[in-house]
């Protein structure tokens, strides 16, 4: 089952969730109650902490829900916040951090980068814990539409569209989708 976050980045080849971690949850866990699917795979936009620039296609299958108060030492969680999807074929992936804040703070984002954290995507973290919790393996591809500073919702908004086309012209190019055909969701 191919997913994405939906209201502007909805695709007629996925399964729109809902927005941020919440919504995401919600949704992705009634779907897979219902009718689950053997294999999740997410497709959406992410924000880059510094290592991959603009419109750069990121695959993942470990995310982080890693507050930027954590990095600072003023807080700290008793729950598992980084995770992963069992395949052993992902174990060196790049973290998709994942927060209902998107980072504005260059100087501090750059600190994911030395736990192998390199973009941030709203819904990833909750889209593998569903997962894992359903034992369904699943993916992430991302395309990045903006640094993680003071510019990145001016960018992401000038950057989503052409985004969106390359996200799919990738999709196709990997045979994930094929263009003008209907797509079935269950996978």
């Amino acid at each position: 089952m191919i997913i994405s976050a939906g209201r502007n980045e909805t695709f007629p080849f996925a399964v729109p969730i809902g927005v941020g971690m919440v919504e995401s949850t919600m949704h992705l866990t009634r779907l897979c109650l219902f009718d689950k699917p053997e294999y999740l795979l997410f497709v959406g936009s992410a924000g880059s902490y510094g290592k991959y620039d603009i419109f750069d296609i990121v695959e993942s299958s470990s995310a982080s829900n890693i507050e930027l108060s954590f990095l600072s030492n003023d807080s700290y969680t008793p729950i598992d916040n980084v995770i992963q999807s069992e395949d052993a074929r992902y174990k060196k992936d790049s973290i998709v951090n994942s927060s209902n804040y998107i980072s504005t703070n260059g100087l501090i984002s750059r600190q994911y980068q030395e736990h192998n954290i390199h973009i941030e995507n709203m819904e990833f973290f909750s889209v593998v814990s569903v997962a894992k919790e359903f034992n369904i393996d699943v993916r992430g591809i991302f395309i990045v539409t903006n640094y993680t500073n003071e510019n990145a919702h001016k960018d992401f908004i000038s950057n989503h569209n052409k985004a969106m086309e390359l996200l799919v012209e990738h999709l196709h190019s990997k045979k994930i989708i094929i263009p003008n055909v209907p797509h079935g969701t269950k996978g």
